[in-house]
């Protein structure tokens, strides 16, 4: 069924003549019949019966004419669900609790106005998938593993350098440790359970790891942060990097500590991703959001890996 002659059918039943329904649509007035006339044809019966004061509907002009509203009402819901000035801004983070979704809050807190659809996928080649595919516009993401750079179609911006913490229980040997040196942690058992092979994350602790020597296991299941932290609370053995903006609440009773890792300290560097073609008006104004919000990179003193995001 032609949507233009329902629009039309619309027009003429609201008008009362085909001559006003012709003026709305800026069609002339045999265009509106013709189009009348096909309509009629595809469903089998009179819509219209002519009068002396134009047109009016016949019982089953009447009978069809919400169906007809309501189809209208649903192309144009279909249309503006693609339109990126009337569909909500889709962005991806890695998780609810990191820093890239403290980014994004911030965000929304300055722009209450702008619709926001938040996802999580998993690694950076789901992330890039969906924004070539136009599934989402945008995605807070680290860095690639080396030797697989960003298509060319995706541009990226760095947007924030998060410092690494340790995370230990209160009978750690650093528990008490104001702050401690990268190279001190040599020989100490680093678990992070949630670090999986081929993923940005995996690349860039390999890296670390390479550098100076650390010792840190991926072993065991991930049954999430909770678990990790009860975990870390209860074995003087291990310990674990948490970013410095990851949002934790735990149990007083675990008695963990936050320490601040120096001399370098190690950084975890945040970019946004999104396609070079992506016109979406929000888009913009999240990243000179970004911009204007986001502290400066390569501060004195801190490491990252020697590759980031290629260019």
């Amino acid at each position: 069924m032609d949507l233009d002659t329902v629009r039309t059918f619309v027009a003429a039943a609201d008008a009362g003549q085909f001559q006003e329904a012709a003026a709305e649509l800026a069609v002339t007035q045999q265009a509106v019949s013709k189009r009348i006339a096909a309509l009629e044809r595809d469903l089998g019966v009179r819509l219209f019966t002519r009068t002396p004061r134009g047109a009016e509907l016949t019982i089953d002009g009447q009978a069809f004419l919400p169906h007809a509203q309501e189809l209208l009402r649903v192309a144009d819901r279909a249309v503006a669900s693609v339109r990126t000035d009337h569909r909500p801004l889709r962005v991806d983070v890695i998780n609810s609790r990191g820093a890239a979704s403290g980014l994004l809050r911030g965000f929304h807190r300055a722009h209450p106005g702008i619709d926001l659809d938040v996802v999580m996928l998993f690694d950076i080649e789901t992330a890039v998938a969906a924004i070539r595919s136009g599934a989402i516009d945008a995605s807070f993401r680290a860095v690639t593993a080396p030797g697989r750079p960003l298509p060319e179609d995706i541009e990226s911006v760095r947007v924030l350098d998060e410092p690494l913490q340790l995370l230990t229980g209160p009978a750690h040997a650093l528990a008490r440790a104001r702050s401690v040196p990268l190279t001190r942690l040599a020989g100490h058992r680093i678990w992070m359970p949630g670090i999986v092979p081929g993923t940005e994350w995996a690349a860039y602790y390999d890296d670390l790891v390479a550098e100076f020597g650390l010792t840190i296991e991926a072993t065991g299941p991930n049954f999430g942060s909770d678990a990790l932290l009860d975990t870390i609370a209860d074995t003087p053995a291990l310990a674990t990097f948490m970013s410095e903006q990851t949002r934790l609440i735990w149990p007083a009773g675990h008695g963990l500590r936050r320490i601040p890792v120096t001399d370098p300290t190690p950084v975890y560097p945040h970019s946004l991703l999104w396609h070079r073609d992506n016109s979406h008006p929000a888009l913009a104004t999240l990243r000179a959001h970004l911009a204007a919000t986001t502290a400066r990179h390569d501060a004195t003193g801190t490491w990252m890996p020697g590759w980031v995001i290629p260019r």
